[in-house]
């Protein structure tokens, strides 16, 4: 049923390229005539920053979601980009701290959820990645991810029945490389928006909040909890490096392996805080199961070491000191950052079988 469906919605992506023939040109009977993606920016959110040489279509769009979706660029066919970052997730792995390849290797680090990633930089969480096409172009030759040279890539990809004809419709070449598979699925990934959580439409007045989340507001905005000064701005992240206090020896550098610099020992990517209830567990490692674990963490876990962060206030104390009821208010307001709508939103899910 899953190879059908798989057939039915490549000949019909074919079907509506061929319905916008003009003329004849190389390939025969194809015409390169791509169709711009209008991309919704939500009320509050700056502009995306669209690359010159990667504009978004409609094309590159729908090749770059079965790209994503699709196994055949892992080396044994059983692994897709969804297989970490799952939609009813938020694009995150909960179900392993530290998500396995198809040989059934383990990183050291948790997959990051996949989260309005259009308006990230310096990706991973070490930040080795300065863009959404090349953080794109690492997970499929990785031997702990999904292990498969791209030269072993592209010929399976130019063997395939109908690939050859989407990547010429996408970009405008009978070839197909890895940089074209990196630019689609980036194409995807820009798509993969959440602006509809509780706390977006309090913000446009279409809903209030209880007494709890507001109080966990007002933790979460002043120097009581001290939460927004590293996870600022309408995507809750301020995009940089900071050592947050998890332990006094670090075994994962973190950023110091990228920029070689002692100064950035223990340093990670701040991560946004959008769809928490579902991207668990937390932390670049994974360690925390749940929400009250990391504000736990955050209120009297908090370790010294050389190069934390100085917005890291009253290390002396293990952190902020929240009573029992600030905990549960901050956690009321953290899950107003929850958007339904995105993990059940079907254009952002696997095209081959619809769920």
């Amino acid at each position: 049923m899953i190879r059908i469906r798989y057939i039915a919605i490549l000949s019909l992506l074919l079907l509506l390229a061929h319905c916008k023939e003009e003329d004849t040109v190389q390939p025969p009977g194809m015409v390169f005539d791509p169709t711009p993606y209008e991309l919704i920016i939500p009320e509050g959110f700056p502009d995306m920053m669209i690359p010159d040489d990667n504009p978004m279509t409609e094309e590159g769009v729908a090749l770059g979601r079965m790209l994503f979706y699709d196994p055949i660029l892992s080396g044994d066919d059983s692994q897709s980009c969804a297989s970490c970052h799952n939609q009813a997730y938020s694009f995150s792995d909960n179900e392993k701290r530290f998500s396995e390849g198809i040989d059934g290797l383990k990183g050291i680090r948790n997959a990051q959820a996949v989260i309005n990633i259009g308006w990230m930089d310096e990706l991973f969480w070490d930040g080795r990645a300065l863009s959404v096409e090349t953080q794109a172009l690492e997970p499929v030759p990785n031997p702990i991810e999904m292990h498969l040279s791209w030269s072993e890539a592209m010929d399976k990809l130019k063997a395939h029945p109908l690939y050859p004809d989407l990547f010429f419709y996408a970009f405008g070449q009978e070839s197909i490389d890895s940089n074209q598979v990196a630019m689609a699925i980036a194409q995807f990934e820009r798509t993969l928006i959440s602006a509809e959580s509780k706390w977006d439409k309090y913000l446009r007045g279409e809903a209030s909040l209880s007494q709890a989340e507001a109080q966990g507001f007002e933790i979460f905005f002043t120097e009581k909890g001290d939460c927004f000064h590293c996870h600022s701005t309408i995507l809750f992240t301020d995009n940089l490096f900071r050592n947050n206090g998890l332990d006094s020896i670090f075994k994962d550098p973190g950023r110091e392996i990228i920029t070689q610099d002692p100064n950035d020992h223990g340093k990670f990517k701040t991560p946004g805080l959008r769809n928490l209830s579902y991207t668990a567990p937390y932390m670049h490692d994974g360690r925390f199961a749940t929400l009250e674990e990391v504000v736990d963490f955050y209120s009297e876990g908090v370790r010294w070491s050389p190069t934390i962060d100085p917005l890291m206030k009253q290390v002396h104390q293990g952190g902020v000191q929240l009573n029992p009821q600030e905990k549960s208010n901050l956690i009321a307001f953290l899950k107003t950052l929850n958007d339904s709508s995105f993990i059940n939103n079907l254009s952002h899910g696997n095209p081959f079988t619809n769920e």
